[in-house]
């Protein structure tokens, strides 16, 4: 079953949990492990920068562009993270899961009203709880206290987290595919700098 949400029509204000000061891009620093068959038995390190850039302004809202940078470990196959887009409006945080998403950015950057979000899209809330789920794929987001953890599963052992956090952002970004075949978890460095 197939269900489409539009954002209310209410302002935008800043979402509590991706916002940034102004237009230019934010890093921050991660690190955890990754693992796949190639690594071997045991996780390695990973790090890299996450750099999360303000590219328009939309209707009741703003898309941002979150990437991962610099990615480090001692694999031999480098791993890549492709970047994410999100449309975030006030009480939402929708993932952009178009082709062309520079292109797509900038066509919902001209609309006159905010497009139609579905479910299996959407990445945060402000506050709450939602569970949605589409085919074998089940996704649940809370939204409790400084915290929004979305976690998506398969049945495969395929899974995704994000972790956002009130006024810094992005804290945690995992991913893996069957049953430890591949994947990796990134969590922000903590820095003693407040924003």
């Amino acid at each position: 079953m197939m269900v489409t949400m539009l954002i209310p029509a209410s302002g935008y204000a800043a979402n509590p949990f991706l916002n940034t000061p102004d237009d230019k891009p934010v890093s921050a620093k991660f690190r955890r492990t990754e693992w796949s068959d190639d690594i071997g038995d045991k996780d390695i390190p990973l790090t890299a920068s996450a750099v999360t850039t303000h590219l328009a302004n939309i209707p009741r809202g703003a898309i941002f562009k979150v990437e991962f940078m610099d990615l480090k470990s001692r694999a031999d196959k480098p791993r890549e993270i492709r970047p994410d887009y999100f449309i975030v409006t006030d009480d939402q945080i929708v993932l952009l899961n178009e082709e062309g998403k520079d292109a797509a950015a900038k066509k919902i950057s001209a609309l006159n009203k905010p497009p139609d979000f579905k479910p299996n899209d959407i990445y945060g809330i402000s506050s709450g709880s939602f569970e949605h789920q589409e085919g074998e794929w089940k996704t649940t987001i809370k939204s409790k206290g400084d915290f929004c953890i979305y976690e998506a599963s398969h049945a495969s052992g395929h899974f995704k987290k994000i972790v956002w956090k009130k006024g810094v952002g992005l804290v945690e970004y995992a991913s893996g595919y069957g049953a430890q075949a591949d994947g990796y978890r990134l969590k922000r460095e903590l820095t003693s700098q407040k924003r």
